[in-house]
């Protein structure tokens, strides 16, 4: 009865949307909370430059695929003759989230040039080459899996060493989990309505980012609420200022303040 209601026409269609349009706002609000991180700090000491570089090329490539196969009928229709008549599932959603998504990209990415840096954060050349138009979009979904895959890395691994997440927006990750989530349920319920799970295959670049996304999002959630707990943050100049004004309680002999030390 249930599976009869999720793939019904408009019901499925409706559900399909939400999932779809939820998805896209939890994974496009992600981005803003590091941009204002950055702005607030008025720093990026702390944040992963490979993993701004990866997520611009990324979206990119996530950009391109997504046009070519919303656009393009060429495409649709090859897309058609190897899957056995089989519409695609890339949505107008996963479309406007993927532009979206590299607007903000590169805004952060510029903050890394105007705001400070450590003196050992840089960034990483990348260079690829392409082939055939049908391929080639196909590889560029590819190379933003594999984007997704590896950009966490190094964030993870910075938070490692610095034994800290501190520059590091948890805002980000928390909205990035709850977008992974909905992607990946809206990209099974349209394989399951479409009648061939297998289809959930054919969109790679969604269905491995959902996973990706949660996969690593978990790894800095433990990191951040169990690892790292220390929240002390030296370019938070404001935070400085409040400790600096706030009244002294050395002079009082009231016993109520003496036990605060």
């Amino acid at each position: 009865m249930i599976e009869s209601v999720l793939l019904s026409g408009s019901t499925g269609d409706a559900i399909s949307s939400l999932l779809g349009w939820s998805y896209f706002a939890a994974w496009s609000i992600s981005f803003y909370p590091q941009i204002f991180l950055n702005y607030k700090r008025k720093s990026v000491e702390g944040l992963s430059i490979d993993f701004l570089v990866y997520n611009v090329y990324g979206f990119a490539c996530y950009a391109l695929f997504n046009t070519a196969f919303f656009f393009n009928k060429r495409i649709g229709d090859e897309y058609a003759r190897r899957n056995d008549g089989h519409e695609n599932l890339v949505r107008f959603n996963d479309l406007f989230f993927s532009y979206h998504a590299l607007v903000l990209s590169l805004v952060t990415f510029a903050q890394s040039f105007y705001y400070k840096r450590a003196p050992a954060q840089s960034s990483s050349p990348i260079s690829l080459m392409f082939s055939s138009i049908y391929n080639t979009v196909y590889l560029l979904s590819f190379i933003k899996l594999g984007c997704s895959m590896i950009k966490y890395i190094p964030q993870a691994w910075l938070n490692y060493e610095r034994k800290s997440t501190t520059g590091w927006s948890i805002h980000n990750i928390m909205l990035d989990f709850t977008g992974g989530t909905l992607s990946f349920a809206q990209l099974i319920l349209d394989a399951i309505r479409s009648g061939n799970v297998t289809e959930a295959l054919g969109n790679p670049v969604k269905f491995g980012m959902g996973l990706a996304s949660i996969g690593f999002d978990l790894v800095f959630l433990t990191q951040h609420f169990v690892l790292y707990t220390d929240r002390y943050d030296p370019q938070d100049i404001e935070a400085q200022v409040r400790c600096q004004s706030a009244p002294s309680t050395y002079g009082s002999t009231d016993s109520s303040d003496v036990s605060t030390f």
